[in-house]
């Protein structure tokens, strides 16, 4: 009798079937583009580089008048700078169009060109607006008026530097300052709040990925933390609540300084039904600049524990957005 040939295994059949497929699926995990590594961040001065004694605010005078710029350094020598009629917002900006131009730097000068030349280098800014007008400005670095403001009589300390206790797996670095990603212990209706924060410098960041991180009020309300310096102070940058209300002037202090929120909050009011009677109202204080001023937001904020607004109260989160944001020096008093 001639040789049959072996009896096929449904085991051997099956993974004949499943060939096609798992080579169509080996080409689609080779045809997948690999994850571009995140931007360096840098949270400490000494570690910044290059680039960060250049970056920062610069006051001075054009002709006879007050003069503010700032300067986002953005890696890899490049530079925008924003300059601000009578002076810095917050310190007599007023309000008029803002002048912008990119820079790139070149053997130590960081040449802007656009309708205000201007070049920059160790010992200052310099340049003519579009009128002609000289200016020469300086590097400042400013201070919160209520940066290390103690807590007052009846205060809750939530932190210190001491200790963690009043956080839910709160973290402190080397430094004794609070690692964003968690939430107190204790929940809250109605407060006023005092915090202090430190951003990273992320100089290829952009937009939401650099020092992203939130205040919730309740749990419920952001107020967004982020590396907005120089930006229009959107609802999504440091002093807006999100989804709801952009800063009135954006105070946002260059990255690696330190800058405060002081913030007067009122729970939303709620009847027996559990209808609500009166709205939330916020009003918070950067850098001690109103820019938030009764703001009535009307529903609560995605991504907190409390996705609608209820009676309860609820919890500060300080929300962590994979970025090295920092904090020290809270304290709240109940209302």
């Amino acid at each position: 009798m001639p040789r049959t040939q072996p009896f096929k295994s449904i085991s051997y059949l099956r993974n004949l079937t499943l060939l096609p497929i798992l080579a169509l699926a080996a080409q689609g995990r080779a045809e997948e583009k690999p994850k571009p590594p995140e931007p360096p961040a840098y949270t400490t001065v000494e570690t910044a580089g290059p680039d960060f004694p250049l970056q920062g605010e610069y006051e001075g005078t054009a002709g006879t008048a007050k003069l503010g710029a700032n300067v986002i350094a953005l890696g890899n020598d490049t530079f925008h700078i924003v300059f601000h009629r009578n002076g810095l917002p917050g310190a007599g900006w007023d309000r008029s169009a803002k002048i912008e131009s990119d820079g790139r730097r070149a053997g130590g000068i960081i040449a802007f060109q656009g309708a205000w030349p201007a070049t920059l280098s160790k010992s200052g800014l310099t340049g003519k607006t579009d009128t002609g007008a000289e200016f020469k400005l300086q590097r400042v670095e400013r201070h919160s008026p209520t940066e290390g403001a103690p807590a007052p009589p009846g205060a809750i300390v939530l932190f210190d530097g001491q200790h963690t206790d009043a956080w839910q797996n709160g973290r402190m670095d080397d430094r004794k300052l609070l690692s964003c990603g968690t939430k107190t212990k204790e929940s809250f209706q109605s407060f006023q709040l005092h915090i202090e924060f430190l951003l990273p410098f992320k100089p290829l960041g952009r937009g939401q990925g650099r020092g992203n991180s939130g205040i919730y009020l309740q749990d419920r309300y952001e107020l967004q933390v982020l590396d907005s310096f120089g930006l229009k102070g959107l609802d999504n940058e440091c002093g807006g609540i999100y989804q709801h209300s952009g800063a009135k002037v954006n105070m946002c202090y260059p990255p690696l300084q330190w800058q405060t929120y002081d913030i007067d909050f009122t729970a939303a009011q709620f009847d027996a039904t559990g209808k609500k009677t009166h709205p939330a109202i916020i009003t918070v204080k950067h850098n001690g600049v109103t820019v938030q001023d009764h703001l009535e937001p009307g529903s609560a904020t995605p991504g907190g524990g409390f996705e609608n607004e209820v009676p309860a109260p609820g919890p500060i989160q300080l929300q962590s957005h994979e970025n090295p944001v920092f904090y020290r020096n809270i304290w709240i008093v109940r209302k």
